[in-house]
């Protein structure tokens, strides 16, 4: 079986977000059943918000792929949970690869889409695909959702999908645009961290 080059960010990213997704279960001891819940609505939750609003068929339905890859991601974290629960670091590794991922196939599934969508939804529906299967793993935890915490987070898919629309208008290939995207993304999200990066608060009254 040959995988085109969207279906392996695909799977690369939902086996990262589910990762995730469950490595956040497994710190805050959820049962199986939960934490694969949890792993496996990080994985598809951008892609079906962003199917939905395309009028598309919703991807997972019609490939039991995405159940069969957070199967093998909660399987992961049981044989590494020890390792993966105590190490902040491995959840931001497999949280901003997932980010990546599914920022370009966001990207590429909107530009082939049967209607001929502008670049610019485009755009948006790769920051969608990127970062709303976490919104949705932060509510399952009854976290405030990292989005809106002030972290470059979907500001970080924007900054890919525009990167991606400039190199793709220079003529390069949609797996160039696709690597250069995702690459600016990672990068993005790891010079945030590290140097404290966030977006401006919007002060209330009693500010």
């Amino acid at each position: 079986m040959q995988f085109t080059f969207t279906q392996i960010l695909d799977i690369i990213g939902t086996l990262a977000f589910a990762i995730s997704g469950i490595r956040l279960s497994s710190a805050k001891r959820f049962d199986l059943f939960g934490a694969y819940i949890v792993g496996l609505v990080t994985a598809i939750g951008g892609g079906t918000a962003r199917d939905i609003m395309l009028n598309n068929e919703i991807f997972w339905m019609h490939d039991p792929i995405y159940l069969i890859l957070t199967g093998i991601a909660l399987i992961w974290v049981m044989i590494f949970g020890k390792q993966l629960i105590h190490q902040n670091s491995t959840w931001f590794l497999f949280d901003t690869i997932g980010l990546a991922m599914f920022t370009v196939t966001g990207i590429e599934k909107t530009l082939s889409a049967p209607d001929d969508y502008p670049f610019w939804v485009a755009i948006i529906m790769g920051a969608l695909t990127g970062a709303a299967g976490g919104v949705f793993r932060d509510v399952f935890m009854n976290q405030v959702p990292l989005i809106f915490r002030g972290e470059i987070y979907a500001m970080a898919c924007i900054a890919g999908g525009v990167f991606y629309w400039v190199l793709s208008a220079f003529g390069c290939n949609h797996v160039t645009c696709g690597i250069a995207c995702a690459v600016l993304v990672i990068v993005l999200r790891l010079v945030a961290v590290m140097f404290k990066l966030h977006l401006p608060f919007l002060k209330g009254e009693d500010n």
